[in-house]
């Protein structure tokens, strides 16, 4: 697997359901096939939804962490379906 430290993270701590969601998607837009990218967020919904949108819209949810103070951190990867 390649080096996470070189993976970029997108801080969406403080920002509550749908937003987490909705600018994932709208960054990962962005993205080239292959690319991946860290995603942080406080948001108590993301267990379910972060997973949810990777299943809905055929993104690799490479993995999921929940911390401390109820923050989450998910690995997502681009695939070449349309967003």
């Amino acid at each position: 697997m390649s080096d996470h430290s070189e993976i970029e993270e997108y801080d969406l701590r403080g920002l509550q359901c749908p937003l987490p969601v909705l600018k994932t998607r709208n960054r990962m837009r962005k993205m080239s096939a292959g690319d991946s990218l860290w995603v942080l967020t406080d948001d108590p919904l993301a267990g379910l939804d972060i997973p949810n949108f990777c299943n809905e819209y055929d993104q690799k949810l490479v993995d999921q962490q929940q911390g401390d103070n109820e923050e989450w951190r998910f690995l997502v990867k681009r695939t070449d379906a349309k967003l």
